[in-house]
């Protein structure tokens, strides 16, 4: 299909006061103006342009960037753990947690820097528009939005500290001195909720979606061709790819915590709201800010109770 067509400049010859007939169904013109009208047909899915955008991110480009991220933190954490400990088998458990806090920061950074400038070119669109970031959003229910992600991250807690959970988790690895928690601080409501949000939210939950859709479509050619034109989702997709979405999110903390099956549900839910936040509000901006005052809570709560990091043996059971 060809691209859409544009009114003609001031001055254009084309933009003649006498209408002529115009084989283009899409041009009309405005008897009162001489100008052109455009009316634009949206063009296939797989177009690029305007129109209706193709049906991203699917499942393939989550794939990818899921890859790309995996392979960035083995790289990363096999050049540290060479550079600080040179010619030496050593065990990732046995390394400083400032390390793998390291490795994972650089993993992070590394695949969304390779992610900015790569998915554009498989999308004909910006980063940000293809996943629907959309930061105006969270801008403008700022205040909405944080006091959601303080208050989940009070409620988890107080619900957690009624579950069973083991008394050691390697979790508690990463808070062992002051610094190592100031470290894990930033890195936990700085980085880790905006890279797991464009991962979950950003790509996983449209993938999934996508494909349970296309898997439930009538194998006829009119559902083919509806398909093309359209990109909405539907109900029964967005549910499926939030649980789905929300098991691999719980899964993830899964070794964080010792793989305690209560506390990994309590994760599970946290996930469907980020996912509810991120539907309504078509922003994954929105749900990383949420997700991002989440965390923030919980160190908080540690700060107060060690006395500003200061006496961490007090997170002892």
């Amino acid at each position: 299909m060809s691209t859409p067509l544009t009114p003609p400049l001031s001055g254009d010859p084309r933009a003649s006061s006498q209408p002529q007939a115009d084989p283009n169904p899409a041009l009309a013109i405005d008897p009162t103006k001489g100008q052109a009208i455009v009316i634009e047909a949206p063009p296939p899915s797989m177009a690029p342009g305007t129109g209706v955008p193709a049906r991203i991110p699917h499942i393939g480009h989550a794939a990818l960037f899921v890859s790309f991220a995996a392979l960035v933190l083995l790289l990363s954490q096999g050049i540290l753990l060479g550079i600080v400990h040179p010619g030496h088998a050593v065990s990732l458990a046995t390394v400083s947690p400032k390390l793998v806090v390291a490795s994972e920061a650089i993993a992070y950074i590394a695949t969304l820097i390779i992610s900015f400038f790569f998915f554009p070119l498989l999308w004909n669109r910006p980063f940000g528009t293809g996943l629907q970031w959309d930061f105006a959003a969270a801008r403008r229910n700022a205040f909405k939005l944080i006091p959601i992600g303080l208050v989940l991250g009070f409620a988890v807690q107080a619900i957690s500290s009624l579950i069973p959970v083991p008394k050691s988790v390697p979790m508690d690895d990463f808070f062992r001195t002051p610094s190592d928690v100031w470290l894990v601080t930033a890195f936990g409501t700085l980085l880790a909720p905006m890279f797991e949000e464009i991962c979950f939210r950003g790509f996983l939950l449209p993938a999934f979606a996508i494909a349970y859709d296309w898997l439930s479509l009538p194998r006829n050619p009119a559902a083919h061709e509806h398909w093309k034109i359209t990109t909405g989702l539907t109900t029964a997709a967005l549910v499926f790819s939030g649980i789905l979405s929300s098991i691999f999110f719980a899964l993830l903390h899964a070794e964080q915590l010792a793989h305690a099956w209560a506390a990994l549900f309590v994760l599970f839910c946290v996930s469907l709201v980020l996912t509810t936040v991120r539907i309504r509000t078509h922003s994954v901006a929105c749900s990383t800010l949420v997700h991002a005052c989440y965390n923030l809570s919980v160190f908080m709560t540690l700060f107060i109770a060690t006395g500003g990091y200061r006496h961490l043996e007090r997170m002892a059971r």
